[in-house]
Protein backbone atom coordinates (compact mmCIF):
# COMPACT_ATOMS: atom_id res chain seq x y z
CA UNK A 1 0.00 0.00 0.00
CA UNK A 2 3.03 2.27 0.23
CA UNK A 3 2.93 2.49 -3.56
CA UNK A 4 -0.43 4.26 -3.30
CA UNK A 5 1.29 6.92 -1.15
CA UNK A 6 4.16 7.67 -3.53
CA UNK A 7 2.93 11.21 -4.32
CA UNK A 8 2.42 12.11 -0.65
CA UNK A 9 5.75 10.83 0.69
CA UNK A 10 8.08 13.66 1.70
CA UNK A 11 11.45 11.97 1.45
CA UNK A 12 13.34 14.91 2.95
CA UNK A 13 11.14 14.74 6.10
CA UNK A 14 11.35 10.94 6.17
CA UNK A 15 15.17 10.91 6.02
CA UNK A 16 15.80 11.71 9.74
CA UNK A 17 13.47 8.87 10.77
CA UNK A 18 15.32 6.48 8.44
CA UNK A 19 18.72 7.65 9.73
CA UNK A 20 17.64 6.94 13.28
CA UNK A 21 16.15 3.62 12.20
CA UNK A 22 19.41 2.62 10.49
CA UNK A 23 21.25 3.05 13.80
CA UNK A 24 18.54 1.37 15.87
CA UNK A 25 17.97 -1.66 13.66
CA UNK A 26 21.30 -3.41 14.45
CA UNK A 27 20.64 -2.90 18.17
CA UNK A 28 17.18 -4.43 17.81
CA UNK A 29 18.43 -7.37 15.76
CA UNK A 30 21.14 -8.02 18.36
CA UNK A 31 18.48 -8.00 21.08
CA UNK A 32 16.36 -10.41 19.02
CA UNK A 33 19.18 -12.85 18.44
CA UNK A 34 20.84 -12.68 21.88
CA UNK A 35 18.05 -12.27 24.46
CA UNK A 36 15.07 -14.35 25.45
CA UNK A 37 12.03 -12.57 23.99
CA UNK A 38 10.28 -12.56 27.36
CA UNK A 39 13.06 -10.34 28.68
CA UNK A 40 12.40 -7.49 26.28
CA UNK A 41 8.83 -7.78 24.94
CA UNK A 42 7.03 -6.93 28.16
CA UNK A 43 8.49 -3.41 28.35
CA UNK A 44 7.18 -2.23 24.95
CA UNK A 45 3.95 -4.14 25.62
CA UNK A 46 3.32 -2.26 28.86
CA UNK A 47 4.30 1.04 27.22
CA UNK A 48 1.92 0.57 24.27
CA UNK A 49 -1.02 -0.42 26.46
CA UNK A 50 -0.41 2.46 28.89
CA UNK A 51 0.12 5.00 26.10
CA UNK A 52 -2.93 3.86 24.12
CA UNK A 53 -5.19 3.94 27.20
CA UNK A 54 -3.88 7.35 28.26
CA UNK A 55 -4.40 8.86 24.81
CA UNK A 56 -7.93 7.46 24.55
CA UNK A 57 -9.04 9.37 27.65
CA UNK A 58 -7.22 12.65 27.04
CA UNK A 59 -7.41 15.35 24.42
CA UNK A 60 -4.93 14.82 21.55
CA UNK A 61 -1.50 16.06 22.50
CA UNK A 62 0.30 18.29 19.98
CA UNK A 63 3.83 19.46 20.61
CA UNK A 64 5.18 22.78 19.45
CA UNK A 65 8.80 21.58 19.55
CA UNK A 66 9.43 19.70 16.34
CA UNK A 67 13.22 19.54 16.32
CA UNK A 68 14.74 17.06 13.86
CA UNK A 69 16.53 15.33 16.76
CA UNK A 70 13.15 14.04 17.94
CA UNK A 71 12.50 12.61 14.46
CA UNK A 72 15.86 10.81 14.63
CA UNK A 73 15.08 9.55 18.14
CA UNK A 74 11.67 8.24 17.03
CA UNK A 75 13.39 6.49 14.11
CA UNK A 76 16.08 5.07 16.41
CA UNK A 77 13.46 3.62 18.77
CA UNK A 78 11.50 2.34 15.76
CA UNK A 79 14.63 0.65 14.44
CA UNK A 80 15.22 -1.03 17.80
CA UNK A 81 11.64 -2.28 18.12
CA UNK A 82 11.61 -3.21 14.45
CA UNK A 83 14.69 -5.40 14.81
CA UNK A 84 13.79 -6.83 18.20
CA UNK A 85 10.05 -7.33 17.88
CA UNK A 86 9.04 -6.72 14.26
CA UNK A 87 7.16 -3.55 15.18
CA UNK A 88 9.06 -0.53 13.83
CA UNK A 89 6.11 1.80 13.47
CA UNK A 90 5.02 2.46 17.06
CA UNK A 91 7.35 5.32 18.00
CA UNK A 92 7.23 6.97 14.58
CA UNK A 93 3.43 6.76 14.61
CA UNK A 94 3.27 8.25 18.11
CA UNK A 95 5.65 11.08 17.21
CA UNK A 96 3.80 11.90 13.97
CA UNK A 97 0.59 12.09 16.02
CA UNK A 98 2.28 14.51 18.43
CA UNK A 99 3.08 16.76 15.47
CA UNK A 100 -0.63 17.29 14.88
CA UNK A 101 -0.46 16.12 11.28
CA UNK A 102 -3.49 14.93 9.31
CA UNK A 103 -4.02 11.19 8.98
CA UNK A 104 -2.79 11.32 5.36
CA UNK A 105 0.46 13.05 6.24
CA UNK A 106 1.08 10.72 9.18
CA UNK A 107 0.44 7.67 7.04
CA UNK A 108 2.73 8.98 4.28
CA UNK A 109 5.48 9.18 6.90
CA UNK A 110 5.13 6.01 8.96
CA UNK A 111 4.07 3.56 6.23
CA UNK A 112 7.29 3.92 4.16
CA UNK A 113 9.32 3.88 7.38
CA UNK A 114 7.70 0.60 8.43
CA UNK A 115 8.22 -0.96 4.99
CA UNK A 116 11.88 0.06 4.75
CA UNK A 117 12.67 -1.06 8.31
CA UNK A 118 10.86 -4.40 7.86
CA UNK A 119 12.65 -5.16 4.59
CA UNK A 120 16.01 -4.13 6.08
CA UNK A 121 15.43 -6.25 9.20
CA UNK A 122 14.33 -9.32 7.25
CA UNK A 123 17.23 -9.00 4.81
CA UNK A 124 19.75 -8.57 7.64
CA UNK A 125 18.39 -11.50 9.64
CA UNK A 126 18.29 -13.66 6.51
CA UNK A 127 21.92 -12.81 5.71
CA UNK A 128 22.98 -13.50 9.29
CA UNK A 129 21.19 -16.86 9.27
CA UNK A 130 22.63 -17.74 5.86
CA UNK A 131 26.18 -16.89 7.00
CA UNK A 132 25.64 -19.17 10.02
CA UNK A 133 24.70 -22.03 7.67
CA UNK A 134 20.97 -21.85 8.38
CA UNK A 135 18.12 -21.31 5.93
CA UNK A 136 17.21 -17.63 5.96
CA UNK A 137 13.98 -17.91 3.99
CA UNK A 138 11.43 -20.66 3.69
CA UNK A 139 9.23 -20.73 0.57
CA UNK A 140 6.29 -21.64 2.82
CA UNK A 141 6.60 -18.11 4.25
CA UNK A 142 4.94 -16.90 1.05
CA UNK A 143 1.67 -18.50 2.15
CA UNK A 144 0.96 -15.52 4.42
CA UNK A 145 0.79 -13.10 1.47
CA UNK A 146 -2.90 -13.67 0.55
CA UNK A 147 -4.02 -13.05 4.14
CA UNK A 148 -1.82 -9.96 4.36
CA UNK A 149 -3.28 -8.57 1.14
CA UNK A 150 -6.82 -9.21 2.34
CA UNK A 151 -6.08 -7.48 5.65
CA UNK A 152 -4.55 -4.55 3.79
CA UNK A 153 -7.61 -4.19 1.54
CA UNK A 154 -9.97 -4.24 4.53
CA UNK A 155 -7.75 -1.76 6.39
CA UNK A 156 -7.66 0.64 3.44
CA UNK A 157 -11.43 0.52 3.10
CA UNK A 158 -11.84 1.39 6.78
CA UNK A 159 -9.09 4.04 6.65
CA UNK A 160 -10.85 5.99 3.89
CA UNK A 161 -13.96 6.28 6.08
CA UNK A 162 -12.13 7.67 9.14
CA UNK A 163 -11.88 11.33 10.09
CA UNK A 164 -8.63 12.55 11.65
CA UNK A 165 -10.06 12.16 15.17
CA UNK A 166 -11.39 8.67 14.43
CA UNK A 167 -8.02 7.79 12.92
CA UNK A 168 -6.27 8.89 16.13
CA UNK A 169 -8.67 6.79 18.20
CA UNK A 170 -8.14 3.77 15.92
CA UNK A 171 -4.36 4.15 16.18
CA UNK A 172 -4.59 4.21 19.98
CA UNK A 173 -6.82 1.13 20.04
CA UNK A 174 -4.38 -0.66 17.75
CA UNK A 175 -1.50 0.38 20.03
CA UNK A 176 -3.33 -1.24 22.94
CA UNK A 177 -4.01 -4.41 20.94
CA UNK A 178 -0.37 -4.52 19.83
CA UNK A 179 0.83 -4.03 23.39
CA UNK A 180 -1.40 -6.86 24.62
CA UNK A 181 -0.03 -9.14 21.88
CA UNK A 182 3.45 -8.85 23.42
CA UNK A 183 2.21 -10.85 26.40
CA UNK A 184 0.98 -13.82 24.33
Amino acid sequence: MVCSLRREIRWRELAPFLIGGAFGLPVGITILLKLDRHVYTHVPGVFLVAYGCYMLVRKPLVTRRKHVAFDILAGLLGGITGGAAGFPGAFVTIWCGFKGWSKERQRAMFRPFILIMQVAALATISLLRHSAGKVGFEPADLLCIPAALLGTAVGMTLYRRLSDSHFARAVNLLMIASGISYFA
